[in-house]
């Protein structure tokens, strides 16, 4: 049976943790509206082509929100970041969509990136001192992938980096997608909606030099500012998006360079391409995660495929990006390509907010890294690498290293 005549159970499995599955290509070239089978049971469509994926998600009649009743649910417990009652406070669309994201945006931009790197460089200049200091082998993920990014989004949220394991577990609850149960999860969302009402009272009685004493003092909707509850959910969203992908990535992108270390000695010899090399390690990426899935609210075409109106599309921007008809060689690891439009932090009015956050993250990390530990190299080989399994962005579980 080919890929076209049946339902594929999605996220489609891959036995290596950095190789894409074989049938991505498959689906690419024969069935690029593939259907597919959720871990809820529920079914929905899979893009895996470059033009569609962005031409779909760059299209507003595609909603980011879940919360129609024929929606396809992507974890049978429900509930989530794409379906829960939170999704629905930050506005999806039109002008609420944009008022919002430029009142959140101004502390995302490149200058305000610049500004932070010193400070990236010395977290991450400590914490490799520490992995060192208690010796080889080593788990880089544990040891910096994961701090350093909390470090800084807590910094940027002005809440405490102490309370980072309890972030990490609330974070992983909304991203399920088989590991926890219901009650367990509404739980969870509970205590972290509690826990940001009262850090948002707090910042209210004494603002700081942060983003969300910012949103705070801009005013009410009636101000042009946001409503209470929309700042707390943005400090929610921020606080997940803001370390679970960039944590995951810091691990997945030096793998890849340790996987074949040639790539690692070429940096070695040319630091110029870390820039270059951070946008080729997210363009291949085959571990990113679930995708982005979309509600289609009125009937359409992709592809030449007729969508009726409540289908649920997954965009998988991982599979996009190795589209031949997109890169040249798009299979290939080319520390020096450029330009290099992958989508991996999305397209049009949805792409990821904090995209200039989390590259300066990686490109900071590279730096301090081939400065401090020239010598790195994976502990294990590379086939006994593991995923991270039962959530809805992409990782390793561990990323054993020596040096």
């Amino acid at each position: 049976m080919t890929v076209n005549e049946q339902v594929l159970s999605y996220p489609i499995p891959s036995d290596a943790a950095l190789d894409p599955p074989a049938e991505w290509a498959e689906l690419r070239g024969t069935c690029p509206v593939a259907h597919v089978k959720l871990p809820s049971g529920d079914q929905a469509r899979l893009l895996t082509r470059y033009e569609d994926v962005k031409e779909v998600l760059a299209d507003p009649r595609f909603t980011r929100q879940l919360n129609a009743p024929d929606a396809a649910r992507l974890s049978a417990e429900g509930g989530g970041v794409f379906s829960s009652e939170f999704a629905a406070i930050i506005p999806d669309g039109g002008e609420e969509h944009q008022h919002w994201r430029r009142l959140v945006g101004k502390w995302f931009t490149a200058k305000r990136m610049s500004a932070l790197r010193p400070k990236m460089a010395q977290i991450a200049e400590e914490l490799i001192d520490d992995m060192v200091e208690r010796g080889a082998p080593g788990d880089l993920k544990a040891a910096l992938g994961f701090p350093l990014p909390v470090y800084v989004i807590c910094d940027m949220l002005g809440v405490p980096a102490e309370d980072r394991d309890r972030f990490s577990y609330w974070s992983d609850t909304l991203l399920n997608l088989t590991r926890y149960g219901k009650d367990e999860i509404e739980a969870a969302q509970a205590a972290f909606f509690e826990y940001m009402s009262g850090h948002v009272a707090a910042k209210r009685a004494e603002p700081g030099d942060d983003l969300l004493s910012e949103l705070i003092a801009a005013g009410g909707p009636e101000d042009g500012g946001l409503s209470d509850l929309q700042i707390l959910v943005t400090g929610m969203a921020l606080l997940v998006a803001g370390h679970e992908t960039t944590a995951n990535m810091i691990g997945k992108m030096v793998s890849m360079l340790l996987a074949d270390r040639t790539h690692w000695e070429r940096l070695l010899a040319e630091p110029s391409l870390i820039r270059t090399t951070v946008e080729e390690t997210l363009r291949l990426d085959a571990n990113s995660g679930f995708g982005l899935p979309r509600y289609l609210k009125e009937e359409t075409e992709v592809s030449g495929t007729h969508l009726p109106k409540g289908t649920t599309v997954i965009c998988s921007m991982a599979a996009a990006n190795r589209d031949d008809s997109a890169f040249d060689a798009a299979a290939e690891m080319d520390l020096s390509r450029s330009p290099n439009a992958h989508l991996a932090f999305g397209a049009g009015a949805h792409s990821c907010l904090g995209q200039s956050l989390a590259r300066t993250e990686l490109q900071v990390v590279l730096e301090v890294l081939l400065r401090k530990l020239p010598t790195l190299e994976l502990a294990v080989p590379v086939a006994e690498l593991e995923r991270v399994e039962g959530l809805a962005v992409g990782g390793l579980r561990t990323v054993p290293v020596r040096w």
